[in-house]
């Protein structure tokens, strides 16, 4: 069988293919590989709530007990039927791999092994003997992309009986997909909070989903594009107390302000006006974000694009080398750029 492509695997689990007795779940999104790993088990015909049918393993105990698996496999059930060894947590295991690779060679009859494994490499132990096995399948799981995200947003929230406006779907989608598990628990507590509702709005996303550091960056840049200051110094403080410190809020900005750069000269380029360079961005901006973005546009030349993306440069370099000074050259420096928006850019 092989390897399957990351967007082929949820067809195959929909109907796994008979006579696959050894499965293996893997790659960086811990969350997909379980959901997925219980999807196949409930289609495996194993009672999943019967010990005798269902044996769990860990994958450090077989490292340290070479061929437990394959007597595992080859154990008589107590009763008549199928059984499913269900091994979780394997990585690089050379114990593992070699059991693995005996059970491809001789598969015990009605006994499915399904492996549950992080990222592994390609051509490499585990991976490689799946691969290579003519009955046996690699199932990869990589990080949600937006029409992944989008399915796990349909599917909890129809199943809570709501919809979601689009500007709140967009929103929503910016905070998840770094883990299938999260994502699933994030949508499914927007529900919770929505009980009642019919529709999910902005609002509700903005009161509820996504990582404190992550937004608090956000306002922080935002702010300063639109010259707030007393916001900034909120969000910033907010941002500096974290674990990322006053780095992230300078990235942040660093990629904001490249992309005003690319904007601008496409305007003065071609004589066009902020709001048709807002529209006609890649990656398109984000609607709530518009008219602050066409702001900063008409505020911001160039030239001044240029000198402040200079100076962001500097503040990096400085933080890197005294980064006992950072929060504090950092929070000045932006307070600086923060001025200059609210004085409408008049030291351009």
């Amino acid at each position: 069988m092989g390897q399957l492509k990351a967007h082929e695997v949820d067809g195959w689990l929909a109907r796994p293919q008979a006579g696959v007795p050894i499965v293996l779940i893997y790659g960086p999104d811990r969350g997909l590989v379980s959901e997925r790993a219980r999807r196949f088990a409930e289609k495996s015909g194993v009672p999943l709530d019967d010990p005798f049918s269902v044996v769990r393993l860990d994958a450090s105990e077989l490292d340290k007990d070479s061929g437990r698996l394959v007597d595992e496999a080859n154990t008589l059930p107590m009763f008549a039927g199928k059984r499913l060894l269900w091994v979780r947590n394997a990585a690089g295991q050379k114990a593992l791999a070699d059991d693995v690779k005996a059970l491809c060679a001789a598969p015990p009859p009605d006994t499915t092994v399904l492996i549950e494994a992080g990222d592994l490499k390609k051509g490499v132990g585990l991976r490689s003997t799946v691969e290579a096995a003519r009955q046996a399948i690699a199932l990869p799981c990589y990080s949600d992309d937006a029409r992944s995200v989008d399915t796990v947003i349909d599917d909890e929230l129809s199943g809570a009986g709501l919809s979601i406006d689009p500007e709140a779907r967009a929103l929503l989608r910016r905070n998840l997909g770094g883990d299938r598990m999260a994502t699933r628990a994030e949508v499914a507590k927007l529900a919770l909070y929505a009980l009642g509702q019919d529709r999910i709005l902005v609002d509700d996303v903005r009161a509820l989903t996504g990582d404190v550091s992550s937004i608090s960056v956000d306002e922080a840049v935002d702010a300063i594009l639109e010259g707030n200051l007393a916001a900034f110094d909120t969000a910033y403080s907010r941002q500096a107390l974290g674990t990322s410190q006053a780095y992230a809020v300078l990235s942040a900005l660093q990629r904001q302000l490249l992309s005003l750069q690319a904007m601008r000269a496409v305007m003065e380029r071609e004589g066009g006006n902020p709001a048709s360079a807002v529209a006609a961005a890649r990656p398109p901006v984000f609607f709530a974000r518009r008219k602050l973005v066409e702001q900063a546009l008409a505020r911001w030349p160039s030239r001044t694009l240029a000198r402040i993306l200079e100076r962001l440069h500097e503040t990096v370099l400085l933080t890197r080398r005294r980064p006992e000074l950072a929060v504090a050259a950092t929070h000045r420096m932006l307070m600086d750029i923060a001025r200059d928006a609210a004085r409408g850019g008049a030291n351009r």
